[in-house]
């Protein structure tokens, strides 16, 4: 393990942050919200809202896919995502959606703010993001898919997007 370099919960704590918060929107399954967590702890990621009947740590079910990253990565709770979203607007946050909509964008035409961070907003694994929040968010991403099922996993759209939005912040 040390020859992989890998961060002591400390060191991960001090670490310079990659400015997103991901806010999971009433998430029902404790291992997509552990896969969440897992991923925001491979980018760094300043951290993540949980929202609505979203599972919340400590759990064995969510620990179980995240590996201890629920003991690395900030993480607060909210009872609504429209006050979730409402707060990070006042902080100064730029949110986004990721979700197929009317005037969406791909998300490998999206260019990320280099001048104020960056919130993105994970909806239900069925109903997708709640019609309230889409009306408060800045904009909406979304990523193309040509198979027949045009629906991902939330746990492999926020690797896709993080991943993505990650490296056009890092080479910006």
């Amino acid at each position: 393990m040390d020859e992989l370099g890998r961060k002591t919960v400390e060191e991960f704590k001090a670490a310079d942050k990659t400015p997103i918060v991901l806010v999971l929107d009433n998430i029902r399954s404790m291992h997509n919200v552990g896969s969440v967590f897992r991923t925001a702890d491979a980018f760094l990621v300043q951290g993540i809202v949980l929202c609505g009947y979203t599972p919340v740590p400590p759990h064995r079910d969510i620990n179980k896919t995240a590996l201890g990253a629920t003991e690395t990565v900030e993480w607060q709770y909210f009872d609504t995502t429209v006050a979730a979203v409402q707060a990070l607007k006042n902080a100064g946050y730029q949110l986004m959606a990721i979700e197929q909509a009317e005037n969406s964008q791909f998300l490998d035409s999206y260019q990320p703010p280099a001048d104020k961070p960056l919130a993105l907003v994970f909806g239900n694994e069925v109903s997708g993001v709640d019609a309230e929040v889409m009306k408060l968010v800045d904009g909406c991403i979304e990523i193309p898919q040509l198979g027949m099922k045009h629906s991902l996993n939330i746990s492999v759209s926020t690797g896709i997007v993080v991943w993505d939005i990650f490296v056009k912040l890092k080479r910006g």
